[in-house]
């Protein structure tokens, strides 16, 4: 977390109480990092994580210059918060692959090549605050979908039933969002961990004749692409749907032509998710998503839902 150093705290102190507690009252093991920066506080943090010596708190501004050095010069580029993999690889033809390179590159050389974003990377790596915190999430720019099958799936009557499932999902994500999504990508997979086996993966995307969050339109959508994907004779291990161009849904612009009723459609929507928020979510769902499902991924291990699911609220005996 970024932080002023106007007061002198013991940060790792703080972050070994905040550490125990999220512990004590979640169960889940967490990591902190605190700098002057929100992307060196990213970057404390990934240490946190990776570093055994900081035992999962590393406050920046108490390491000795030695030690910041060696750990930016040892961090690759691309674990900077914003530096994604192809800007990753033009980085690294002008010869910064590490942290500590992309510090001592000259921001405004790099503003004018690249971005401004990256001009204040560089930045706040060398201390200087130049991105605000959020005290509201900033709207998606994609909605994404995905899950592993519980068993292998080969029949392309599964593969419409998972990916009527997924896109229903996603739908009403991008509804809580109050977003609408011009394109939609399917993609389906074999698995790569089986070698033997014959491989194939494939996707498609398609740009909608106008931007939509009509789960019902939506799905007929992700299954138009689906039947052009799908190939016989393979054992599918993943499937998954991407929506993006997303905007805001106060902005749409219908068709002047259009042929569905758009407010009869929205109001199917919300009772849709107004049933499945306050009675649980599948109380309404497309019958195309299937009832019993094989497909549907495996959760045996997963974490006691202690303060979202009534049913597995730990129960303590006098």
């Amino acid at each position: 977390m970024a932080f002023s150093s106007q007061f002198e705290v013991n940060y790792c102190e703080i972050g070994l109480k905040i550490r125990e507690k999220v512990f004590k009252w979640t169960g889940l093991p967490v990591c902190v990092g605190f700098a002057p920066s929100k992307t060196l506080a990213k970057l404390a943090n990934h240490w946190a994580k990776t570093q055994p010596e900081f035992a999962g708190v590393c406050d920046y501004t108490a390491l000795p210059a030695t030690q910041r050095l060696a750990l930016l010069q040892a961090t690759p580029v691309g674990e900077v918060w914003g530096v994604g993999r192809g800007l990753t690889e033009k980085l690294a033809e002008l010869g910064i692959h590490s942290v500590a390179d992309l510090q001592a590159a000259d921001p405004a050389w790099l503003g004018g090549r690249f971005s401004v974003v990256l001009a204040r990377t560089v930045e706040e790596l060398r201390g200087v605050s130049c991105l605000q915190l959020e005290d509201v999430a900033p709207p998606k720019q994609q909605i994404m979908t995905s899950r592993s099958f519980g068993v292998p799936v080969t029949e392309l009557a599964e593969l419409r039933e998972a990916m009527t499932a997924y896109t229903t999902r996603a739908a009403e994500k991008l509804r809580a969002e109050g977003q609408l999504a011009g394109e939609i990508q399917v993609f389906i997979r074999t698995s790569p961990f089986k070698p033997d086996a014959p491989q194939y993966s494939g996707a498609l995307r398609l740009r909608l004749p106008e931007p939509t969050d009509d789960t019902l339109r939506l799905v007929k959508a992700a299954r138009f692409l689906l039947r052009r994907l799908y190939r016989p004779g393979f054992i599918y291990q993943k499937a998954g749907i991407l929506l993006s161009e997303l905007q805001p849904a106060t902005l749409n612009q219908g068709q002047l032509f259009g042929n569905v009723d758009i407010a009869r459609r929205g109001r199917l929507m919300t009772v849709m998710d107004r049933l499945n928020r306050d009675m649980g979510r599948g109380t309404l769902f497309l019958a195309g998503a299937g009832i019993d499902c094989n497909w549907r991924m495996r959760q045996g291990n997963r974490s006691p839902r202690y303060t979202t699911h009534w049913a597995e609220i730990p129960v303590a005996l006098a």
